[in-house]
């Protein structure tokens, strides 16, 4: 027959777990994707916008976007991970595309744990590539729109001026 202290025990046993449990981050990235880079040469075949977002819990992510105004039809589209925000990476994801100048694109995908500290950190990236974009050039290949995933933040409008560190949110991004 059970104590009075065994019954408090079992009681309190879920709480303790619970406390000492790893915790789980569930979190929402968000990206603009643009043509990137522009230069007299890739400006006619480098066009286009589109946005993207991706929600994670630490373990997996879920990327889901659109995108229009491109000048010839996506052929592939994939996630990348970047040294630091801004510098070409390496394919680390296959993106479902929609083969066409106007579609979508999304995923899911199991993440390791450097994975999902890239993705916190600001040093994931979307790539749609397209029929019309260079081969090769000094930044990657075939790259039409791109876009840093970085932590959900509020988003201004055009010609709408912005205080502090708007075109760095991931400077806010907790470390966990």
């Amino acid at each position: 027959m059970p104590t009075k202290s065994s019954g408090r025990f079992l009681t309190a046993l879920p709480f303790a777990v619970m406390a000492f449990a790893a915790p789980t981050f569930a979190a929402d990235y968000q990206t603009n994707l643009g043509p990137m880079p522009l230069d007299d040469e890739t400006k006619l075949v480098i066009q286009g916008r589109g946005d993207a977002t991706a929600s994670s819990d630490g373990k997996t992510m879920t990327v889901k976007g659109s995108f229009h105004g491109m000048p010839s039809n996506a052929t592939e589209a994939h996630i990348f991970l970047s040294p630091v925000a801004g510098v070409p990476g390496k394919s680390v994801f296959d993106l479902d595309v929609t083969k066409s100048t106007s579609g979508t694109i999304s995923g899911n995908f199991k993440l390791t744990g450097a994975q999902a500290t890239a993705l916190r950190t600001g040093k994931l990236y979307i790539q749609i590539n397209s029929e019309k974009a260079p081969d090769n050039a000094s930044w990657g290949a075939k790259g039409t729109l791109w876009g840093w995933l970085f932590a959900a933040h509020e988003t201004a409008g055009q010609d709408v001026a912005q205080q502090d560190h708007w075109f760095l949110p991931q400077i806010d991004t907790p470390s966990h």
